[in-house]
C-alpha cells in the first residue's frame, strides 16, 4: 500500500526530519479530538452543508477536488480543496467573532477562505457554486499572500508547514 502524501511545501527529506505539527502548535490530544469531531460532522452534516457537497464532490467543479470536514491547524473546516488552497465555509451558528478568529489563522498561512451561509447556499447555490469555481480559478500566490499577511499582521504565527490533513475516513465522500 503506498503512503498517503500531504500537502507540505517542504521537501521529502526536511518532511522527515521535522517534527509533525509543530507549525500550529497542536497537542496530539487536541488533534485525536478534532479528528473526531471531523468524523462526526461528516456523519452528521447540515442541509446546506449536504447540499452543497453534491455540487462539490466528484471534482465537479472546474475538476478540482475537495475534501469535506478537514482539520486544518487547530480547527476543522468544511471543505477544503489542497490544491488550490481553499477553504468553503458553510456558517451555519457560529458567531462573527469565532470565524473572523478562524479566517485570520488560515489566511496567516496563506489559505483563502470563502464564507457563505446556510440560506445563501440552500436559496442559491448556483451562484455559490460560481464563486468558488471563480476563486479557483484566479491566480494565487501563496507566498506572496503570507507575506502580506504577515506584513498588516505582525504576530508572527504564520508557518510554511501547513498541512491539509487528509487522512481521514471519508474524505472525498
Amino acid at each position: 500500500m503506498t503512503e498517503r502524501r500531504k500537502l507540505s511545501l517542504r521537501g521529502p527529506a526536511e518532511r522527515a526530519a521535522a517534527p509533525p505539527r509543530t507549525a500550529w502548535n497542536v497537542s496530539e490530544t487536541r488533534r485525536a479530538r478534532l479528528k473526531d469531531m471531523a468524523r462526526a460532522a461528516r456523519r452528521e452534516p447540515t442541509e446546506a452543508e449536504t447540499a452543497l457537497w453534491a455540487r462539490l464532490a466528484g471534482q465537479k467543479v472546474g475538476g478540482f477536488k475537495f475534501h469535506r470536514q478537514v482539520v486544518i491547524g487547530s480547527t476543522v473546516v468544511d471543505f477544503a480543496c489542497p490544491a488550490r488552497w481553499l477553504v468553503v465555509e458553510v456558517t451555519g451558528d457560529m458567531s462573527a467573532e469565532v470565524a473572523a478568529l478562524q479566517d485570520r489563522k488560515l489566511a496567516d498561512v496563506g489559505i483563502r477562505v470563502l464564507r457563505f451561509s446556510d440560506e445563501q447556499v440552500l436559496e442559491d447555490g448556483d451562484a455559490v457554486v460560481a464563486a468558488v469555481l471563480a476563486e479557483l480559478q484566479k491566480p494565487f500566490d501563496r507566498r506572496k499572500a503570507m507575506k502580506a499577511n504577515a506584513a498588516a499582521q505582525p504576530h508572527g504565527d504564520a508557518s510554511e508547514d501547513t498541512v491539509f490533513d487528509t487522512d481521514n475516513d471519508e474524505s472525498s465522500e
